[in-house]
């Protein structure tokens, strides 16, 4: 074999004992490196270039795994897809084994056009690359993995203490809003953070089911105040995104639970998808479904400091989609919050005899008002959805900015740098 053939690559891998699956790993990265089964994420090494997008994204570090090996060796899709655990470091006499009697050459891959630190062309637009991974200058301190595979405690025990339907009847749309308590044990949790349920029981080659990530969707100090719980909002899964029946491991397990049983939880996870702190900050909050449980939380902890005369006139905007009305997570709480506290804007794409609109639409015909808040340093835009909506959104916000004369590039870049635009689609 000839020797100049024997290169060795940094091979990105991310590690199934930690990981939780959110797919943001996957949906960051620009060049489709990353892909997953029912079971784990990986990295393909063919196509990964090493450009680091993904890293700061990821709640849990998971991500944050490399392995030395011969191109000619590196680990395949098949391979990673069926690991518990990550392989460990190979010896440099390992690493000669694989290869013996050729000469070693480490090469670093080319980061290609399309990769984020490649520079700001309009070729292709990427919505994920403007997405902050740093929080706002003034939010709290997260703390993250207390609780997991590699922490000291490798879960905590909650107690269901509530669990009710927040959508009215209808299969398709069973969403459930649910109280976990921790009793004494301390777990501090923000406004944007989320924690992983390990489901019980074994998947169907008999493994233990790996953990499902859910936002949080109560305030720092309790979906009750002053009390150690949260709350989560979950949808019973019973289809994929392609309309094929599927029953949700997780979803279904969450949505049955009763007053009493006990549920192990790991996390918490997320540093930078957090409100601000600052009583005159502006928060926009566009999202479908679901991706409305950190705003549910944000809003609360803003109504809770209101109510404490703690708030000091910052902005609230919702922009929530769903399919209809029924579908819509919430709804009558919505209502009856006051309209000097929040700008409510609702957007429904499936209502009999009515035209879709989404949230995109909604925004760009509240294009005057969301302008002023772009050009505000004190503006954080907060966008929770299917990945699908993320591209419509960005570029709403592209051309709201456009049209009212201010310079997307040079803005988006400030709102990325800054901790004020995070994109958390699923």
């Amino acid at each position: 074999m000839n020797m100049a053939e024997i290169q060795v690559i940094k091979q990105h891998l991310i590690d199934p004992e930690i990981c939780i699956r959110c797919n943001t790993c996957e949906a960051t990265c620009p060049v489709g490196a990353i892909t997953h089964d029912s079971r784990n994420y990986v990295v393909d090494a063919d196509k990964c270039n090493l450009c680091m997008a993904c890293i700061s994204p990821c709640p849990t570090g998971s991500i944050d795994n490399w392995r030395a090996m011969p191109k000619l060796r590196a680990y395949s899709i098949e391979e990673q897809l069926g690991w518990d655990a990550l392989p460990e470091e190979l010896t440099p006499e390992q690493l000669a084994d694989l290869a013996p009697g050729a000469e070693m050459q480490t090469v670093a891959p080319e980061i290609p056009a399309t990769s984020p630190l490649a520079g700001t062309g309009e070729d292709a637009f990427n919505s994920a690359r403007y997405g902050a991974t740093v929080p706002p200058w003034s939010a709290a301190h997260a703390y993250t993995n207390l609780y997991g595979a590699k922490s000291a405690h490798k879960t905590i025990t909650a107690t269901v203490t509530g669990n009710v339907r927040v959508t009215e009847v209808g299969r398709e749309y069973d969403t459930h809003h649910i109280v976990l308590d921790f009793d004494a044990t301390p777990f501090p949790v923000l406004e944007g953070q989320s924690i992983g349920i390990v489901p019980p029981g074994t998947d169907s080659s008999g493994r233990p089911h790996h953990a499902r990530q859910y936002s949080i969707a109560s305030p720092r100090n309790g979906e009750r105040p002053g009390y150690n719980n949260l709350s989560l909002t979950i949808k019973r899964v019973l289809q994929d995104h392609a309309g094929k029946p599927v029953r949700g491991v997780a979803s279904n397990y969450m949505c049955d639970l009763k007053v009493g049983d006990k549920v192990e939880v790991i996390g918490p996870f997320g540093a930078s998808f957090l409100m601000p702190n600052h009583p005159r900050s502006n928060i926009v909050m566009i999202c479908t479904g679901t991706g409305s449980a950190p705003m549910r939380a944000m809003t609360e902890w803003r109504r809770r400091l209101r109510k404490a005369g703690k708030f000091d006139g910052g902005k609230l905007m919702l922009f929530f989609g769903a399919r209809t009305r029924e579908e819509l997570p919430y709804f009558g709480p919505l209502q009856n919050l006051p309209k000097d506290f929040i700008d409510i804007n609702l957007a429904f794409s499936r209502t009999p005899g009515q035209p879709k609109r989404y949230v995109q639409d909604l925004m760009r015909e509240r294009a005057a008002d969301l302008a002023a808040l772009l050009a505000s340093p004190d503006t954080y835009f907060y966008v929770c959805g299917l990945k699908s909506m993320e591209e419509g959104v960005v570029l709403a916000l592209r051309d709201v900015a456009q049209q009212a004369g201010l310079s997307w590039e040079a803005l988006a870049e400030g709102l990325k740098r800054d901790g004020r635009l995070h994109l958390e689609t699923y």
